[in-house]
């Protein structure tokens, strides 16, 4: 019986499904497939549930065999190879005097593609660029423009957290992140305290803000006027968790209102 499995081409290329056939595999096992002309290698996401809309006739390839030591071997040493692959596309960047950030660079496992991952804040002529890397490689080459959160994801490093960054780690594709999220937190719209090592918004933002708008709803926001069993005041401190808010009373008097439960809990 055929089965598909969703799996993360390279290292930095994105997710497709690809038919396993007969074969017996679990999550983040390496496996060897053919796609886009040729053999590359990729990680096992997951398997795809039985009874989904997959046409296997319209998949982009199928997956050869699960990985062995001599290709887990073999994947090494082309990552080696990616380092001095950078190296030399660098060299050419700054030889043609493009406005361009090489970040990244991936070798297919048959080595017949090169792809070379760049950061940049206009359109690039790469053109000149693609030939001569193609001469000294002797591979096809791509190049592909991605941006600040893309390179976190290919770098990784660790978060204020202090575990390693989620888009590196385990999340699949990136979330929509606004600031509005930060004020349904309460967070303190200040750049240094709201982003990630990428420079945009936490990504972890989008994890709890469904929390707090499930927490926040009934409750006053902070500057509103509130009548409270010690008499009128304004809100100068909320906490959201808790369902509770501060009141300023005046002439020094402060006091702390509850608010219950949130209406689903």
């Amino acid at each position: 019986m055929e089965k598909v499995v969703q799996v993360q081409l390279g290292e930095f290329r994105g997710l497709g499904l690809y038919n396993l056939k007969d074969m017996e595999c679990k999550r983040d096992d390496c496996v060897i497939l053919s796609a886009d002309r040729g053999t590359e290698y990729g990680r096992v996401v997951c398997e795809v549930e039985s009874g989904a809309d997959v046409n296997i006739e319209n998949l982009p390839g199928k997956i050869i065999r699960i990985a062995n030591e001599e290709d887990l071997t073999r994947i090494a040493r082309n990552r080696e190879k990616a380092k001095q692959g950078i190296q030399t596309c660098v060299k050419k960047v700054e030889e043609q005097k493009l406005q361009m950030k090489v970040v990244h660079c991936e070798y297919s496992f048959d080595n017949s593609k090169v792809v070379f991952f760049f950061i940049s804040e206009e359109r690039v002529d790469f053109r000149n660029l693609v030939k001569e890397l193609a001469g000294i490689f002797h591979a096809r080459i791509e190049l592909k423009q991605i941006g600040v959160r893309d390179q976190a994801k290919a770098i990784g490093g660790l978060g204020c957290c202090g575990r390693s960054l989620c888009c590196h780690s385990y999340m699949r594709e990136f979330i929509p992140l606004t600031i509005k999220m930060a004020k349904e937190q309460d967070l303190p719209i200040n750049p240094t305290r709201i982003s990630g090592v990428c420079g945009r918004i936490k990504c972890c933002m989008a994890y709890e803000a469904p929390l707090y708008r499930q927490y926040a709803k009934g409750m006053p926001k902070r500057g509103a006027k509130i009548t409270t069993p010690q008499g009128k005041g304004e809100v100068f401190d909320v906490n959201y968790l808790e369902r509770s808010v501060k009141v300023n009373l005046g002439e020094g008097k402060t006091t702390k209102v509850m608010f219950g439960k949130g209406d689903d809990e």
